[in-house]
């Protein structure tokens, strides 16, 4: 009978040991994950495909060092290794954008994504939050002023990560964000 190792024992093996069973199970548990949220941002699978494996080899290599105590010391009994990994994806599919070509991709891949039925699961947590009349607020805003919130608030990316990614200018995603927080507050009051 295994016992189920901790996210944090899990890292620790890979990063102390180079052990490839503690590996494997870290990908078996959070590559899909990875992958799902990262085609709510890029549609292009094989982009998606070349950062999530990026990411976890950089896990692998010890490149991207998971601080399990620094982690801790913010508040929690144990770090997130959740959001350790997508934040390394998320640099990494920004990375990637920049490449050759990219722009072009970007501005045909959030065309599909603005004009898709389908709302994505970032902006249904959004919608769905329940303080107050904060749901309401949030879905009132126009789709820029929410993506900007979401990359910026929901997605910790900073200004000019969230320009890649959403193809605009540093100083509109400091000017929607700024816009966003206004009407939010408007609404709110």
């Amino acid at each position: 009978m295994s016992e189920t190792r901790s996210d944090g024992e899990l890292l620790r093996a890979v990063a102390e040991d180079a052990d490839r069973r503690a590996f494997e199970e870290l990908y078996r548990r959070y590559a899909p994950w990875l992958t799902a949220r990262m085609r709510s941002r890029c549609a292009d699978a094989g982009i998606v495909d070349d950062v999530v494996q990026e990411t976890f080899l950089a896990v692998w290599r010890g490149t991207a060092r998971y601080r399990e105590d620094a982690a801790s010391a913010a508040g929690g009994a144990r770090g997130d290794a959740a959001g350790w990994l997508w934040r390394i994806a998320s640099r990494r599919l920004i990375d990637a954008l920049r490449g050759a070509g990219a722009r072009g991709r970007l501005r045909q891949t959030l065309a599909r994504l603005r004009h898709r039925d389908e709302v994505s699961a970032e902006e249904r947590v959004l919608a769905g939050v329940e303080h107050g009349d904060l749901a309401g607020a949030l879905v009132r805003l126009s789709p820029e002023l929410r993506a900007v919130l979401q990359a910026t608030v929901v997605d910790g990316l900073t200004t000019r990560e969230a320009a890649v990614l959403l193809g605009i200018p540093p100083g509109t995603v400091k000017t929607r964000a700024m816009r966003a927080r206004k009407q939010l507050r408007e609404a709110l009051a």
